[in-house]
């Protein structure tokens, strides 16, 4: 996995790129079950979707969702803005901790592999400070926890 957290002209960028050993169809479909996302979120956020099922995750789908960020109770609504499968999806948080939080997921054929990249653009309280001593490091652990199990689900 390669990841990056930088800073732009208003908010941040993270970018995670982790190479999958199946097509983006799979990929994709994986991605496309909202309960995935459960297997992927470290275990300290104690992540869990509210939405009643079938949660179906299309154009417009909104998700809610209950995490822990450094044990403080966190609602978080997702909703999603794009979806083109098997190239891509994007979420925005339409309600949580952040300022602003849009995340596009992709997915692109690399032979018989499929190289997938995480962006996401965010804003969040309490400015830089904030950002270098809890948001960064918090953000790191969580896509380094996402891209061990993606390896592991998907291998």
């Amino acid at each position: 996995m390669d990841l990056a957290i930088k800073r732009l002209e208003r908010g941040y960028l993270l970018e995670a790129r982790t190479l999958v050993s199946r097509p983006p169809d799979q990929v994709f479909d994986f991605f496309g079950n909202a309960h995935n996302l459960e297997l992927l979120t470290p275990p300290f956020l104690r992540f869990e979707i509210l939405t009643p099922d079938p949660v179906i995750l299309r154009e417009g789908a909104i998700i809610d969702y209950r995490l822990r960020l450094r044990g403080i109770p966190v609602r978080w609504r997702t909703e999603i803005t794009a979806w083109e499968p098997p190239h891509r999806f994007v979420d925005i948080q339409a309600r949580g901790p952040y300022r602003w939080w849009i995340h596009e997921h992709t997915f692109a054929a690399r032979g018989a592999a499929t190289e997938m990249t995480d962006r996401v653009r965010y804003g969040v309280l309490g400015g830089d400070i904030i950002h270098r001593l809890f948001v960064a490091p918090d953000l790191r652990r969580i896509f380094e926890y996402r891209a061990r199990q993606i390896g592991r689900l998907l291998s």
